[in-house]
C-alpha cells in the first residue's frame, strides 16, 4: 500500500435534520482494502455514497489523488460502484451489460470485445458473453456486476454490501474471489458491510462506525485484539463486558472479586469496562479459578462449544473445544494479559480517538 489516494476532511451530512456523519475524517491508501463496518444507520453507506458522488456533504471536502472532487458527479470520478442488488440490465446479454460503460465512452468495438473477454476471465466466467442475466445464479450475477465495473479501469472500486443477497457458502466463496481480484487488479477497494466476519476476512484496514463517528480504525488484528472501547469489543466478535473499578495499576475489581491485569494509567478507583473474550476463559475445577458458576447452556458450533455460565450474577460466554454437561458446577480461569480494561464512554455516542487509517 502506498500514498494517500482518498481523503475525507471534516465531513458532515444530515438528512431531515438528523446528523448522519459528524466531522468525519478518514483517508484511504492506494491499493488498500478498506472496510467500513458498523450496524444499520451508522453512516457507512452514506460515507460510500459521498465518495462515489451520489451524495454531497453539507460541509467538508473529498480529495481524490490530490484533487478536490467534492462537487464532481459520479461519472467524472475514477471509481465505480457495485451495489447489493447489482443493477444489471435483464434485457441485455452479459456482454452488453459489461460493455455498457465502454459504449457510453465511445470505445472501439475491438477494444470493447477485448475488455469483455478480459473481465469475464478475471471473474472466472469465460465464455458467458451471450448468456442472459436471468440464467445466472446470484453469485454469478454478482461477478458480472464486478466485471462491468472493472472494465472501466477505475482506480477505486466501491462495494456496498455486494454479498448480502447470497447464501452463506456462496458468500464465503466470493470473499476469497474479491481478495484475489483486488490483488490481481492492484486497485483500491472500499467495502461496506455489517458482517464482522466478512470484514475480518477480507480487509487490510477496518473502520468501525457507530452513530456517525468512526469508533476505531486499524488492521483486523488490532480491531479484534485491541478494541478501543466497549462498543468495538462487543461489535467485533463476542465479548464478556462487565462493569468494573480500576483499583490501581494492574489491579481491577469486578463482580465482587479483584483480579490482576496488565493495564496501567487509568488512575485509582476509576470506573471502567472489563472486557474478556469467550475464547480467553478456561473452564476449570470449581474453586481453582477466579470465580465459580453453573453451566446453563451448551451449544456445539462445529469448531468449538459455546457455553454459558451463570456466575456472580452475570451470564458468562465461554468458547472451548472441550465438552461440559449442562448443570455442571465449574470454575473459570483467565490470565491477566487477556483482561482488557477500557475507559467508560462519556456519552453513548463517544467519538473515536483515532480517525485515520
Amino acid at each position: 500500500m502506498g500514498k494517500k489516494l482518498i481523503q475525507l476532511e471534516n465531513i458532515t451530512k444530515t438528512y431531515d435534520g438528523n446528523m448522519i456523519l459528524d466531522d468525519l475524517n478518514l483517508y484511504v491508501k492506494e491499493n488498500e482494502f478498506l472496510t467500513l463496518l458498523g450496524p444499520s444507520g451508522c453512516g457507512k453507506t452514506t460515507t460510500l455514497r459521498l465518495i462515489g458522488g451520489f451524495e454531497t456533504p453539507d460541509t467538508g471536502r473529498i480529495i481524490f489523488d490530490g484533487k478536490d472532487i467534492t462537487s464532481l458527479p459520479p461519472n467524472e470520478r475514477k471509481l465505480n460502484t457495485v451495489f447489493q442488488k447489482y443493477a444489471l440490465f435483464t434485457h441485455m446479454s452479459i456482454a452488453d451489460n459489461i460493455a455498457f460503460g465502454l459504449k457510453i465512452s465511445k470505445k472501439s468495438k475491438a477494444y470493447i470485445q477485448d475488455k469483455i473477454k478480459y473481465a469475464l476471465k478475471l471473474v472466472n466466467l469465460d465464455g458467458y458473453e451471450n448468456r442472459s442475466i436471468d440464467s445466472l445464479s446470484g453469485g454469478q450475477q454478482q461477478r458480472i456486476a464486478i466485471a462491468r465495473a472493472i472494465v472501466n479501469e477505475p482506480k477505486v472500486l466501491l462495494l456496498d454490501e455486494p454479498l448480502g443477497a447470497l447464501d452463506l457458502k456462496m458468500r464465503q466463496d466470493m470473499q476469497y474471489e474479491l481478495i484475489r481480484l483486488k490483488n490481481e487488479l492492484g486497485i483500491t477497494f472500499i467495502y461496506v458491510t455489517h458482517d464482522q466476519e466478512e470484514a475480518l476476512t477480507m480487509s487490510d484496514t477496518i473502520a468501525v462506525m457507530n452513530q456517525g463517528y468512526i469508533q476505531q480504525i486499524g488492521t483486523p488484528e488490532d480491531i479484534y485484539n485491541e478494541p478501543e472501547n466497549a462498543f468495538v469489543a462487543d461489535f467485533i466478535g463476542d465479548s464478556n463486558i462487565i462493569d468494573g473499578v480500576m483499583i490501581e495499576d494492574k489491579l481491577v475489581s469486578f463482580l465482587g472479586i479483584k483480579h490482576e491485569c496488565v493495564d496501567t494509567g487509568f488512575g485509582n478507583n476509576k470506573p471502567v469496562d472489563v472486557v474478556i473474550r469467550p475464547e480467553d476463559i478456561d473452564i476449570v475445577e470449581a474453586g481453582t479459578g477466579f470465580m465459580d458458576g453453573d453451566i446453563t447452556s451448551v451449544i456445539f458450533k462445529g469448531v468449538h462449544y459455546e457455553i454459558e455460565i451463570m456466575a456472580g450474577g452475570y451470564e458468562w460466554l465461554v468458547h472451548t473445544t472441550k465438552y461440559f454437561e449442562t448443570g455442571s458446577h465449574v470454575g473459570m480461569k483467565v490470565i491477566p494479559f487477556n483482561i482488557q480494561i477500557m475507559h467508560k464512554p462519556e456519552s453513548s455516542d463517544e467519538k473515536a480517538v483515532e480517525l485515520d487509517a
